[in-house]
């Protein structure tokens, strides 16, 4: 056994976090949407978010910001612990402390930013928390701010992000930095130091009470022609 390679004892050996494709979360939603019944035009009216980007998301062919997924899933009831749980893991509801080992959550790379959900096995919690990497360098139009309900906090773990907000502040932010605001407000993040920054994010107002595991009501089925 090469020694330098060697797993001091005691320590647990690295193992590499739990991702989530887009090809797996697009299944996820669909298998969400027909659970409902429900056409991609009727999920499209019920969240706001276009029948093209729902269904490219759904075929693996399009990773999805966070105004999106989110979006999708208070129309579809489906809390986000569940949206990005490990392959075979169901959440449950919080009954004591939820531990998240280091680098172990569930990865997804999103438009501008790969996240590192924490906490995912618990169901209906208060807040999000995540790690991210912003992997976005700059803004380049309307579409790229993000709204959401809610209010976000952000603390800068490495490099360099600026914050846009879509009435012209930016704001810089370095290591050590954080910044609390109402995430109404359109925003965007990139990374302005030369390696991806990192970051701590924690969104509140986003838990949907209602587990994906759950039969939608007979009363909230779409009605057939």
């Amino acid at each position: 056994m090469n020694p330098h390679t060697a797993t001091p004892k005691g320590a647990r050996p690295k193992q590499a976090p739990p991702t989530l494709d887009p090809t797996a979360f697009g299944l996820r939603l669909r298998a969400a949407r027909k659970r409902f019944g429900w056409t991609l035009a009727q999920l499209a009216e019920r969240s706001g978010v276009s029948i093209t980007t729902i269904s490219r998301a759904e075929r693996g062919q399009l990773a999805l910001g966070y105004e999106n997924f989110t979006a999708l899933g208070r129309a579809l009831e489906m809390d986000m612990n569940a949206m990005f749980a490990g392959a075979g893991v169901k959440p449950a509801p919080l009954a004591g402390p939820v531990v998240t080992r280091a680098g172990q959550g569930v990865v997804y790379r999103g438009q501008a930013i790969a996240y590192e959900f924490l906490g995912t096995t618990a169901a209906g919690k208060q807040m999000s928390p995540i790690v991210g990497t912003v992997h976005a360098r700059r803004v380049h139009g309307p579409e790229d701010f993000v709204r959401h309900t809610g209010e976000e906090f952000v603390y800068v773990l490495s490099g360099e992000i600026e914050v846009h907000f879509d009435h012209g502040e930016v704001l810089r932010l370095g290591r050590g930095d954080s910044l609390y605001f109402d995430s109404r407000i359109g925003h965007a993040y990139v990374s302005v130091s030369r390696q991806l920054a990192k970051i701590l994010g924690m969104t509140w107002g986003e838990s949907v009470s209602l587990p994906a595991t759950a039969e939608p009501a007979a009363k909230k089925r779409a009605p057939r022609a």
